[in-house]
């Protein structure tokens, strides 16, 4: 069988993750721009379960600008421990709360470059809430997306930076913000680092590095 170009790749995995998964959930509990934000810098090097579990005593406690800036950084930090990293994160959910505040009225800003201003947050993050706290197309890269786009050869994996340019021009721009979710949810069920039967697996077993694009 003759290989397949990757545009061709694109169109046969984004078949398949659309026929596995028609309707994908926010995998971080969250309901507003704010609270997604803080969730998804909380998921650095965290898994999401854990920051699901863990964001229910935060935003108990403070679940906007105003009320987070009330707490001190020692109580946020102690709330968040379990997810890791809990100094440079407490500090930055202090800090971008009182940034929102006095340069955004408390709203966060729905651009790329506002968003990576703010403490904590980079570009990662900042397309996980432009995708989906506010609709705008992009296609955020996390480990899990990194991996699998090598992988299934979509990319060189060379760095997140070269992979998001690659996904970009191989799919539709229609099709981002879902698929980025798909993506993950397929490596996490189907397609994992360790412990992955490429033969059983429903694209590693017809599009993957050991079959058709050796």
């Amino acid at each position: 069988m003759n290989r397949l170009s990757a545009k061709q790749k694109a169109v046969f995995i984004a078949e398949i993750l659309e026929e596995l998964y028609p309707k994908v959930p926010v995998p971080l509990d969250h309901k507003d721009p704010y609270t997604l934000l803080i969730a998804v810098l909380l998921s650095a090097q965290c898994t999401d379960v854990r920051v699901n579990k863990t964001t229910p005593a935060l935003f108990t406690l403070a679940d906007t600008p105003q009320e987070m800036i009330k707490l001190t950084v020692a109580q946020i930090k102690e709330i968040i421990r379990p997810c890791g990293l809990s100094p440079m994160k407490s500090n930055a959910i202090y800090n971008l709360s009182h940034i929102l505040l006095d340069k955004y009225n408390g709203e966060v800003p729905q651009s790329f470059e506002s968003l990576e201003e703010l403490p904590g947050v980079g570009h990662k993050t900042a397309s996980v809430v432009m995708a989906q706290a506010f609709g705008v197309p992009a296609f955020p890269v996390d480990t899990h997306i990194h991996r699998l786009a090598y992988r299934w050869t979509l990319s060189t994996g060379k760095n997140v930076t070269k992979t998001e340019k690659d996904l970009k021009r191989l799919f539709p721009e229609e099709i981002w913000n879902k698929l980025h979710l798909q993506i993950i949810f397929f490596g996490r069920e189907y397609c994992p680092a360790r412990g992955h039967d490429p033969l059983v697996c429903p694209i590693c077993s017809k599009y993957g590095r050991a079959t058709l694009f050796k």
